[in-house]
């Protein structure tokens, strides 16, 4: 009892701090969609389209990136100097986000040919053009955040995410508005807001980083094809399940504003929830990475299987609360009875998935500790675009079911996602990652 207690005092200690982050990044979000909506309408579907493209764009690079504190923990355990990696992070980091803001930059000729309203067209291009030089902040936080966080540092970055929400908040309002000299620009307004933001967050990160740390000198190839081999596969399993939701609300939209409308709040309660587990995700791979490079194979399984159940029971929990009080939820969103009255069975369905969510956040965090994240991408498009989506259209259409047969398909797919890495975990288990060392704690 009191070695388990070890491994779930070791994971949260880490984990608490993320979960304040991600709830930190979460709201800085709803904080530009206030100010958008309180500005106009219009400023608000601008900037919705405009964040919905650019975040499909961005979310690639940050997904690489988030493969840092795994591998450096690995190399932690290994018992190298994962402090001399610094430099080549910052090099990586910087030439990734030159790369995503030439493809946001060019992407902007093609806003026209969405068939977009006509007044809405100027102001999203107009935040394209400013996001794209703000991807190079964006990137040195994440960067920084991931470096900090291999070797368990993980207050500060996380709080300083939570001030930096009413940082931006501040900011939204004073350009998107106007103050003094400075011009009420709307949409463009918010996107320099998020720009001084994110460039804030990432330069007082860096400097965190020598405070910390540190910092050598050190080139090494071998550890950019590390960044890629195992970053790449977790960035487009996150692409994949990130577009196969919106593409959701694109499908449900064109029949009914309301589908869209519910399928957004009701992923907004889902994200919510989500941030726990993906916290704690995090914190696994930390620590998996860890006993993977110093070849602990008990103490590594034992933080795999501690990471696997609190993510599910906290998403068991959460699961539990949502379908006791799924209309006060609900009304947390909106009044409206017609949305509720569509939401309501839709809710019920989620608290199913939401288990098998938190399932897989677990054990997508645990490939990424052990380097080996091919399974994750394979498992996500398997699960969701050759089996959620056609089958959702066949719930939707042939069956009348709606968005709500969407959500079915999505909850078998989850239940396919989760056995297809489950096996293959098991496997490795059994197999690579058996006892084989004397070393069997940390």
């Amino acid at each position: 009892m009191l070695v388990r207690s070890f491994y779930i005092k070791d994971i949260t200690n880490i984990a608490g701090p993320i979960i304040l982050g991600n709830l930190g990044f979460i709201l800085i979000g709803v904080g530009d969609v206030i100010v958008a909506g309180r500005h106009s309408t219009d400023t608000l579907a601008a900037v919705s389209i405009a964040t919905a493209i650019i975040n499909c764009i961005m979310i690639f690079g940050i997904g690489i990136l988030g493969s840092i504190s795994p591998i450096l923990s690995n190399y932690r355990g290994a018992g190298k100097e994962a402090e001399k990696y610094f430099y080549p992070s910052l090099k990586f980091a910087s030439a990734l986000s030159i790369i995503m803001s030439i493809v946001i930059a060019l992407f902007i000729p093609l806003i026209d040919k969405f068939g977009f309203e006509a007044k809405l067209v100027p102001m999203i291009k107009a935040y394209f053009w400013i996001t794209a030089f703000s991807t190079f902040g964006a990137y040195l936080h994440t960067m920084t955040k991931e470096f900090l966080q291999a070797f368990e540092i993980v207050v500060f970055p996380n709080i300083l995410t939570v001030i930096c929400i009413f940082v931006n908040l501040f900011l939204n309002i004073i350009f998107c508005f106007g103050f003094g000299p400075i011009p009420e620009m709307g949409a463009a307004g918010l996107a320099i807001a998020s720009l001084i933001t994110r460039y804030i967050m990432g330069f007082v990160l860096f400097f965190y980083c020598f405070k910390k740390v540190r910092i050598k000198h050190h080139k090494d190839k071998n550890y950019y094809r590390d960044l890629i081999r195992v970053g790449v596969p977790s960035s487009l399993a996150v692409m994949i399940e990130f577009i196969g939701f919106n593409a959701i609300t694109i499908i449900m939209g064109r029949i009914s504003g309301i589908y869209a409308a519910a399928q957004n709040i009701v992923c907004t309660m889902t994200s919510v929830s989500f941030m726990v587990p993906l916290a704690i995700s995090n914190a696994t791979a930390v620590k998996v990475g860890f006993a993977n490079g110093a070849k602990y194979y008990k103490s590594l399984k034992t933080y795999a299987y501690t990471g696997i159940a609190l993510c599910v029971a906290f998403m068991t929990c959460s699961a539990i609360v949502v379908g006791t009080f799924p209309v006060s939820l609900l009304k947390l969103f909106t009044r409206d009875p017609e949305l509720i009255n569509v939401s309501i069975p839709v809710v019920y369905v989620l608290c199913f998935f939401q288990i098998f969510d938190g399932l897989q956040v677990a054990l997508a965090g645990i490939f990424k500790g052990i380097k080996q994240t091919g399974i994750v991408m394979i498992s996500n498009f398997i699960a969701y675009w050759l089996v959620s989506i056609p089958l959702g259209c066949v719930f939707a259409f042939h069956f009348k079911l709606n968005l709500l047969g969407f959500w079915y398909s999505l909850g078998i797919s989850a239940i396919i996602l989760c056995t297809i890495m489950s096996v293959s975990l098991f496997k490795k288990f059994t197999g690579e990652y058996r006892e084989v060392s004397c070393r069997t704690s940390l």
